[in-house]
């Protein structure tokens, strides 16, 4: 046999397409990642000013005619309420003007994100040395010591996400891309629920009372796991019963590519450019990182928004991959399995 039968026998077809497919996925990783992360702004980052109403209106204004528009601000009534918009995830951050002195107040929340709360800091500090005033900075739900940067709720909820695609394509590349008929789809189903509760159960307790490395409640995060896991695993076992095969460069697309970078987790999403900054709360890495801080550090508040886009997910996914199995299937369509000498259930 010639080396052109050779490599025509070794090299299918379906693998070669496979082959360019990774090389796209490997190339979206690198632009999505490097396009997200490299050149960290802020940009309108939601901003509360606390001002007497002759201060207030001309302080918003030049706020908002900073270069490249770092903030979006808004008057607030006062510094009670400022502190209740930023414990309800409204704002990210307020300024206290002291009229009778010299010294204003920032107050910043380091659990959204410590790279956030640093750079306005750095603003304002600049921003009022400009004036000739100082400014002290107070901290309204600051992140745990052990929580490094603010990151530990995106690894855990990274971890959650990795769980779910990766169980979701072990029982498809063991069994068959899409189930042979109802029963089976209810039974992956139902081992992926069980895995998501043991996988979102596990995750909050090594954040937790094992780590230290988030507050809040252990019970809530458990839910939250098992809600992240169960999503991104019917996501892709609707994918695979969809596409085959390829379902699972899907999820990795969706999840990984394009989920994790917008996530908000190393740069809170005011500060990734347009493009992530739309993407990430509608992905399962960005909705249950920002339920995650909520949880640890703003008393659960604003997470309802987010929680209805996970349970989206998990009821979409599972529809579909229920609805697929119920199809007939075309004489000689599957399976991969098959080809590796597999038996399906």
């Amino acid at each position: 046999m010639s080396l052109v039968d050779e490599l025509k026998s070794a090299v299918t077809p379906r693998a070669a397409l496979l082959v360019v497919g990774v090389f796209a996925l490997q190339m979206l990783f690198i632009a999505s990642y490097v396009g997200a992360l490299h050149d960290p702004k802020p940009r309108d980052v939601p901003f509360g000013v606390v001002a007497p109403q002759p201060v207030a209106g001309p302080l918003v204004e030049r706020l908002e005619k900073l270069p490249d528009d770092p903030l979006d601000p808004r008057t607030v009534a006062s510094a009670d309420a400022a502190r209740d918009q930023i414990l309800n995830r409204d704002i990210d951050g307020a300024l206290i003007v002291d009229p009778a002195g010299r010294t204003d107040t920032l107050l910043v929340a380091s659990g959204g994100g410590t790279v956030l709360s640093s750079t306005l800091q750095k603003m304002f500090t600049t921003l009022e040395g400009a004036q000739g005033r100082a400014v002290r900075t107070v901290d309204v739900a600051p992140a745990s010591p052990k929580d490094f940067d603010g990151l530990s709720a995106f690894y855990l909820v990274v971890g959650w996400c990795v769980g779910g695609y990766i169980c979701a394509a072990i029982l498809a590349i063991s069994a068959g891309s899409r189930p042979a008929n109802l029963e089976r789809a209810v039974i992956r189903l139902g081992t992926l629920a069980v895995y998501s509760v043991l996988g979102g159960l596990g995750g909050a307790i090594i954040v937790g009372p094992i780590l230290g490395a988030l507050p809040g409640s252990v019970a809530a995060l458990w839910g939250l796991g098992a809600l992240v896991v169960f999503a991104v695993g019917a996501a892709t076992l609707a994918l695979q019963s969809v596409f085959g095969i390829v379902g699972i460069g899907l999820a990795i697309l969706l999840i990984v590519v394009a989920g994790n970078p917008s996530a908000g987790g190393a740069f809170p999403l005011p500060m990734l450019p347009p493009f992530w900054n739309a993407i990430g709360p509608a992905l399962p890495p960005g909705a249950g990182t920002w339920v995650a801080r909520s949880i640890a550090y703003f008393k659960g508040n604003d997470v309802l928004g987010s929680l209805l886009i996970l349970s989206s997910w998990a009821l979409v996914g599972s529809v579909v991959t229920l609805v697929m199995s119920s199809l007939k299937r075309k004489p000689g369509a599957e399976p991969i399995a098959a080809e590796v000498g597999e038996v399906r259930p």
